[in-house]
């Protein structure tokens, strides 16, 4: 449970007021990525010891998908019996990002509740965006969830997530003044402290680019086709025929622009499969439960850097979630909502981008 100890180093770096950009832990010397309010919020698990805590977040996972899962039904409208919820969350431990997630100890599951959550609550419902900007604050790629409430109409909740993700980055500069402008102005442009954007853990499109092409770093050609993709994306989710679906687009949007996108990233896979089954779509559903339980990616060679050297055959089991994800995101606009299957799209439709 690694990220569980670099989360821990965190909240003590925080709370021993030192350096929270300079340290590495673990035998991979994983340092800290995360904005200075996520630090912050990170204090509480210096209080117990690390075999303590490592339970915490096992337990803690485990809940939390259980609650996803729940959220997902009410996403999607399915119905909520809880004979299937359980059976879900017992299928839901196998799918490759959800178990990598409590193998790692990462806080994916409760980002992912935040945002489904605020995103399926009234349009009207008082604060909402507000969890969506405190998404952004700890980790930034939820952000990309606040200009699609912008470009689809949805100001009032779009401006909440902004000031709520403003309030984020204010309280961090104001604990944690030295280290918010380390962050904001040279650590966030610095994606090799996450990692090598070509490692086979890595499902961005910048990963996919840069195992296909056999270069570690893809650079101008990964700059464009990212830069396409969130267009595409964006402008996909805006015209989706349901708000499930368009959520679901920005999601993978987001995942796929991110430059790193670990595997554990991907647990939007829940969400997924819940709005695949109330639109009665279950060979599509069975299709993408198979690509997140087979974990073929790491089937293919991946020792040093053998993810630079994988042949043709082998970059499609290399890269399952990006090459889904485009697929799925491109059969958006022509794959039509399943006319009296689907049980509920999600509980509250966007505004007609055509509507003045």
């Amino acid at each position: 449970m690694v990220d569980t100890l670099v989360y821990r180093a965190e909240g003590a770096a925080v709370a021993n007021g030192t350096d929270l950009y300079g340290f590495t832990v673990t035998q991979w010397r994983l340092p800290a990525t995360y904005p200075p309010f996520a630090a912050i919020l990170f204090v509480p698990t210096t209080w117990l010891p690390v075999p303590a805590l490592k339970v915490v977040f096992v337990v803690g996972n485990a809940l939390l998908l259980a609650l996803l899962v729940r959220l997902s039904c009410r996403f999607a409208g399915l119905p909520e019996r809880q004979p299937l919820v359980l059976a879900a969350v017992a299928v839901g431990l196998w799918l490759e990002p959800v178990f990598q997630t409590l193998l790692f100890g990462q806080i994916n599951l409760a980002l992912v509740c935040l945002v489904l959550w605020d995103l399926s609550r009234d349009e009207e419902a008082i604060g909402k965006g507000f969890a969506l900007g405190v998404a952004a604050g700890v980790k930034l790629t939820p952000a990309v969830f606040i200009l699609h409430l912008l470009i689809t109409g949805r100001v009032r909740a779009g401006l909440t997530a902004l000031a709520s993700f403003a309030g984020t980055v204010l309280l961090g500069a104001l604990v944690l003044p030295g280290a918010s402008l380390d962050f904001f102005t040279r650590r966030i442009f610095e994606t090799d402290r996450v990692g090598k954007v070509w490692v086979i853990d890595n499902q961005s499109l910048q990963g996919l680019l840069a195992r296909a092409l056999h270069t570690p770093d893809p650079g101008p050609v990964w700059m464009f086709a990212a830069v396409v993709t969130a267009v595409a994306g964006l402008w996909i989710a805006r015209r989706a025929a349901s708000a499930a679906r368009g959520v679901l687009v920005v999601a993978f949007t987001g995942l796929l622009v991110s430059p790193i996108s670990w595997s554990h990233h991907w647990v939007w896979c829940v969400p997924l499969l819940a709005v695949l089954l109330a639109e009665g779509r279950m060979r599509t559903a069975a299709t993408v439960a198979v690509v997140f339980l087979a974990r073929t990616l790491w089937l293919v060679p991946h020792e040093g850097d053998l993810d630079l050297r994988l042949p043709w055959w082998q970059q499609v089991p290399a890269s399952p979630y990006p090459l889904l994800a485009l697929t799925l995101a491109l059969a958006m606009p022509v794959l039509a909502p399943a006319a009296g299957r689907a049980r509920g799209r999600a509980p509250h439709p966007e505004p007609d981008p055509n509507t003045p």
